[in-house]
This record gives structure tokens, sequence and C-alpha cells, in this order.
């Protein structure tokens, strides 16, 4: 959250369960392998898990036709995580049908 608002995201957080945020998951189209700590709607696209700002914005401008972006679970040394990044790091895309592909890849 704090990464978002740090580069120029207005975040508005809400408090929710774990067992509401699976039900929120579920209801999106989020598959479990997807899933992560953080769930987000941007500029109509979902934005599950530590998806870096410039990665947002670089999928704002280009528009795909995707459902959204995920990082699965919580690497260390991604955005607005504590650690060193070990690896170049994954950036999900999925769709509505369950596709999911590499979007691109961060370091």
């Amino acid at each position: 959250m704090v990464h978002l608002q740090e580069n120029g995201y207005s975040v508005e957080k809400i408090d929710t369960s774990n067992d509401e945020l699976a039900k929120l998951k579920e209801s999106l189209g989020i598959a479990p392998e997807l899933a992560s700590c953080h769930t987000a709607e941007v500029g109509g696209y979902l934005v599950e898990g530590h998806v870096p700002a410039d990665v947002i914005d670089e999928l704002l401008l280009e528009e795909p036709a995707i459902t959204g972006l995920s990082v699965p679970g919580m690497p260390p040394g991604s955005p607005g995580m504590d650690g060193q990044l070990r690896e170049p790091m994954d950036i999900l895309a999925f769709d509505q049908d369950g596709n999911v592909w590499v979007y691109t890849t961060w370091q």
C-alpha cells in the first residue's frame, strides 16, 4: 500500500477478515494459485499482491484485454516487502477464462 502511495496512487484500505478476503478473491475470479495478501482494483483491472507501481503504470498505458495482474505469495524484496529480491520476479497476467501467463519480469 505504501509503495503505491509513494508512487502517486490514491489508496483506500479496507480491512477484512481472511474468510471475507478469500470469498472476495473467489467472487472476482482470482484463482488460489494467484492469491496474495492484497487485492486491489486499479483502472478497471485487478491487482493481486505486490505488483510494482511501474508495472501498473505500464498496464494502464497499454490497456491490454486482461482481467488483471498478480504476484502470488509475498516474495522477499518485492515492493512493500523486506529483504532482497533473489531473482527476477515474474508478474503474471490472467483473464476471465482462467488463462495465466507471464506479463513481464521485474528486477
